[in-house]
């Protein structure tokens, strides 16, 4: 889905680092090393940032007024 804008236990914002997180990925950068480099220090935002699984353009697929216009 979408990156929650705010960290769920401490209230940081981390929606802000998760385009710079991706783009360190990409350039083969560890997980926790791109963390560090992004100054986010606190487990719990780093928890946000890495388990976010981006699902939303899987979900694009399966909207219901597509398919009543396929039938």
């Amino acid at each position: 889905m979408i990156i929650p804008i705010r960290c769920f236990s401490c209230g940081k914002v981390v929606a802000d680092l998760w385009e710079r997180y991706l783009q360190l990925l990409e350039e083969n950068v560890t997980e926790g090393d791109a963390m560090d480099q992004l100054g986010c220090k606190r487990y719990c935002c780093r928890r946000m940032i890495m388990t976010h699984v981006d699902l939303i353009e899987k979900l694009l697929r399966y909207n219901p007024q597509e398919r009543n216009r396929a039938r």
